[in-house]
């Protein structure tokens, strides 16, 4: 139980002198500390006392488990070395022969081949199986089907919760002991099981000392198994709604709850510690009002004001009078006795921060497919600037003439814009995809080391409704329709969902450094002689975008063929892989002369 313990005493101390506050304001912080100091010193003995209230039963089968794990030589052996499946293709590429001592090498590379290929034709076979109605709308463009996975706005109680978790998750490395190779699955069990108790144990003890210390006694967390539930949600639900946020320990989190409702730990902790996300649509249908999402004024009264050099002051103001209204209408005529003024405003609230995410991270898309169609035309090719691009030439894996390649951009970002769109309903999918107790996982070496790779029915449907909806609107599609999903490409909801988040800030920093030339020449008279020298704004701008649209969908970034291409998870790969080569283009200046850091900025911020 270490691992935890210095958050159970800083959180417990800190609890303990800021509750003394509100207690009394002639309360004396250091007596309180006091007050602790002499409670730990006399944790032993109030461990075995008799806990007041109702007897509490000791969870033998839970308390065996954890004594076994402490046995030593246990498992202890050296951990398997898995091969990296790759290995055999970067072998195959510095020999560049076929000598008959590569007859071993040959067959195991055929049977690679053999294996990608019945991959491939089990994707196929998934994708014929599934089955849409063409001419139903998307979740995502109806208010009453958004609103079921739009997650509610953290109240402020909440928000204490969501530090007390946040810290404890943030102390653990409970990934780094786990998910490493394993000669005996018993002992990787144990560790998980060790882990789980510990990290549980601390967020009830940091809550409540004396509860915790119940706990360390008899290992028995059914009394405390709503408390757990409710703030294992909290943190979850603030991730959905700031993508941004708990990057690291989001991940963490998801993973011991799936290891903490796999079939060989759950019936020792005798609990689920899962229970769904609070949504909109939830709080609005347990107070049987569901016909508020419906009204006239929803709309108004969720927007986004958004600033506009067409706009002056005058006007936002009169906007943001007009939203503020119509939210005052809508919580007038549907506040009851069973939903308060305040909870039609957190729903209210709510809807806005879906709106804002929404538009925060569509409008990078949207800038780029105007940006696509203003200088680009599918059926007209300028000297210099053509968008054709041909295999093994500038690292290209695909062959495209400049019209393909056109369409082929063009439907890669509506596609982003499609999925960014519907990405609060992937989300609540993907956790109740990892979150299965009917799908494990399996620890699998994919090349980029461990990973646990398991089958997501749930988001894989819902990425086909999406893409077949983004083919009837674009009538034709350029390309390979393949999901990997489940794969050692994307081996499970997690990666995919983090992959797709990453968008916006691709595509974020490339429109700015766009709009923020004319700015910077303003600003500067030198990189304004420079730009003139150089051919002009329009003239970087459009040799920028060139390069993009070019070399950015290209099928480039995976280690073999397969891997990359044209699929739908290889266009987003090829994207990463032009990022990673910014620095080497000739107008990379220009991006560093408006501001640009990184695409990626402070990963802990």
């Amino acid at each position: 139980l270490n691992p935890h313990q210095s958050v159970i005493m800083s959180y417990n101390s800190s609890n303990g002198r800021n509750n003394s506050k509100y207690k009394s304001n002639n309360t004396d912080s250091d007596s309180e500390d006091e007050k602790i100091r002499k409670r730990n010193n006399n944790s032993k003995q109030r461990a075995v006392m008799e806990p007041s209230g109702p007897p509490r039963g000791i969870n033998e089968l839970l308390k065996k488990a954890l004594e076994c794990a402490a046995e030593p030589g246990l498992g202890d052996e050296d951990p398997e070395v898995l091969e990296d499946p790759n290995v055999a293709n970067r072998n195959e590429m510095k020999r560049g022969g076929d000598s008959k001592d590569d007859e071993p090498d040959a067959k195991q590379r055929k049977g690679d081949e053999n294996d990608r290929n019945k991959e491939m034709e089990e994707e196929e076979r998934k994708q014929a199986e599934l089955t849409f109605d063409h001419n139903a709308l998307l979740p995502s463009q109806s208010m009453s089907e958004r609103a079921k996975y739009i997650p509610l706005r953290l109240t402020y109680d909440e928000r204490k919760s969501l530090r007390l978790v946040n810290a404890s998750i943030n102390v653990s490395d409970y990934t780094t002991v786990v998910d490493i190779p394993f000669r005996n699955k018993a002992r990787r069990n144990h560790l998980q099981l060790q882990h789980i108790v510990a990290f549980l144990t601390g967020l009830i003890a940091a809550t409540d000392y004396e509860k915790g210390q119940q706990v360390l006694a008899d290992r028995n967390f059914e009394s405390f198994e709503d408390d757990i539930k409710t703030v294992l949600e909290i943190a979850r639900r603030y991730k959905i709604t700031n993508p941004e946020k708990m990057r690291s320990e989001y991940g963490k989190l998801v993973y011991l709850m799936q290891d903490a409702v796999s079939e060989s730990t759950k019936p020792l902790l005798g609990i689920s510690i899962h229970t769904p996300i609070k949504t909109v649509y939830d709080l609005l249908k347990n107070a049987n009002s569901l016909a508020m999402l419906d009204d006239a004024h929803i709309g108004t009264a969720t927007e986004e004001i958004l600033p506009d050099k067409s706009k002056n002051r005058a006007t936002i103001q009169m906007e943001i009078k007009r939203k503020e209204r119509s939210a005052e209408i809508i919580v007038r005529k549907y506040a009851n006795n069973r939903l308060s003024a305040d909870d039609i405003r957190s729903c209210l609230y709510s809807i806005s921060d879906n709106n804002s995410f929404l538009n925060s991270n569509k409008k990078p898309v949207t800038d780029c497919i105007q940006l696509l169609k203003r200088y680009f035309h599918p059926s007209v090719v300028e000297a210099e600037y053509s968008l054709s691009i041909q295999e093994g030439i500038s690292g290209a894996r695909l062959s495209h003439t400049h019209e393909l390649q056109y369409n082929y951009v063009l439907q890669s970002l509506t596609l982003w814009e499609a999925i960014l769109e519907d990405t609060f309903r992937l989300w609540y999918l993907a956790e109740q995809d990892l979150l299965s107790e009917t799908q494990p996982y399996e620890l699998k070496n994919t090349g980029q080391g461990l990973q646990r790779v398991q089958q997501s029915p749930r988001v894989f449907k819902a990425m086909h409704e999406i893409l077949i909806h983004t083919q009837n609107r674009l009538g034709g599609w350029v390309g390979s329709s393949v999901i990997h999903l489940g794969d050692h490409n994307v081996p499970n909801t997690l990666v995919f969902i983090d992959k797709y988040t990453q968008v916006a800030r691709i595509l974020g920093p490339i429109v700015v450094t766009l709009s923020h030339l004319e700015i910077a020449c303003e600003e500067s008279a030198g990189l304004n002689r420079y730009l003139q020298a150089y051919g002009g704004i329009e003239k970087a701008k459009k040799d920028i975008l060139h390069d993009f649209f070019t070399h950015a969908f290209d099928g480039s970034g995976g280690d073999n063929f397969f891997d990359a291409g044209s699929c739908i998870d290889g266009r987003l790969t090829s994207a990463w892989n032009w990022c990673s080569q910014l620095a080497s283009k000739p107008f990379y200046p220009l991006f560093k002369l408006t501001g640009f850091l990184s695409f990626d900025g402070q990963f802990d911020k």
